[in-house]
């Protein structure tokens, strides 16, 4: 029977309800999550590993390179078609996007989780745990770079993500749209993913800090960062890539010490462009040596920095690596 290997680390879908709370706390290990869904047997051999029981806002970026360290043995093992990764919905999009960047591999490697704890009736574990599964044994879905599978629509890593607090269809892509969808219960491949980038398997630089623009914002949050001695940060800027001129100063001290400066939007749709010109625009910032990160969201462009700046200290090669793409 065709293997298919899972690396169950928490999450949402292993949660059961804490008496002493009344909350939702994750409890299940992989087999007892697998042995709740009918029929999974017959569709393939799960091969499992537990990393652990944690909720989503618990994982880490040096978690994250453990878990693509256990994805890559898995990958290269030639009986294993595709690997599929229960994880926490709140950190899901940034360890997704870490494998992404992390991994070397065809075969299709798909994080999942859950909306719903399994004490809820409404549980959506089971169902995105089959749809991944049938969308490693289509075929269809190789060479596409690392995947999410939920609530039936099948996202690049690069562009999901989560977008409502509680709704089962919470992982969009803004920009592209799914890349495949799960209908009536067949994968359907839809097209390629628009950004897939590889840096390697590396340990994540930190800290790099994550700064979101707001009216009126001074300085000091800047200055704040090179104080705590970050190596590198990601500005959420407004529209284009432009902020307000207390910022903008704040970003050239970041500059002038060295700090490599990534920028984003922080509206969910669109990419960072060179559109204006006045103090704290994008087309001087860029100017200045800020670099852009296209269409990333902040937390994307964050995990992003950390790889790259285990690869290089060199602002123009770091450049590279999120422009020239």
């Amino acid at each position: 029977m065709k293997r298919v290997s899972m690396i169950f680390t928490g999450g949402t879908i292993s949660m059961t309800l804490d008496p002493e709370t009344g909350g939702a706390v994750p409890s299940l290990s992989g087999d007892q999550i697998l042995s709740r869904l009918e029929g999974i047997s017959e569709l393939a051999d799960i091969r499992y590993r537990e990393f652990g029981k944690y909720p989503g806002p618990h994982v880490t970026p040096r978690m994250m390179r453990d878990i693509a360290q256990i994805a890559a043995e898995e990958a290269a093992r030639e009986d294993v078609l595709g690997v599929i990764i229960t994880h926490g919905t709140d950190t899901l999009e940034e360890t997704a996007y870490y494998l992404d960047l992390a991994l070397e591999t065809d075969k299709p490697v798909i994080l999942i989780g859950a909306m719903h704890h399994s004490e809820d009736p409404d549980w959506d574990g089971p169902a995105n745990i089959r749809d991944a599964v049938l969308t490693v044994l289509s075929g269809q879905f190789r060479g596409l770079g690392v995947l999410t599978c939920l609530s039936g629509e099948i996202n690049a890593a690069s562009e999901v993500t989560k977008t409502h607090t509680l709704q089962r269809d919470t992982f969009m892509s803004f920009d592209f749209g799914p890349v495949g969808r799960i209908f009536e219960g067949r994968p359907v491949y839809l097209r390629r993913p628009f950004i897939h980038d590889h840096l390697g398997l590396l340990e994540p630089v930190e800290p790099v800090h994550l700064l979101k623009c707001y009216a009126g914002m001074d300085d000091q949050p800047f200055r704040g960062s090179l104080a705590q001695g970050a190596r590198g940060v990601v500005v959420e800027a407004m529209g284009t890539g432009n902020v307000p001129p207390g910022a903008y100063d704040g970003i050239l001290a970041l500059l002038k010490a060295g700090v490599p400066v990534v920028l984003v939007s922080r509206c969910p749709r669109g990419s960072t462009d060179e559109v204006y010109g006045y103090y704290g625009a994008g087309r001087n910032l860029h100017r200045e040596g800020v670099i852009f990160a296209r269409y990333l969201n902040g937390q994307k462009a964050r995990i992003k920095l950390m790889l790259a700046l285990a690869r290089s200290t060199d602002r123009e090669h770091i450049r590279s690596m999120f422009e020239g793409s």
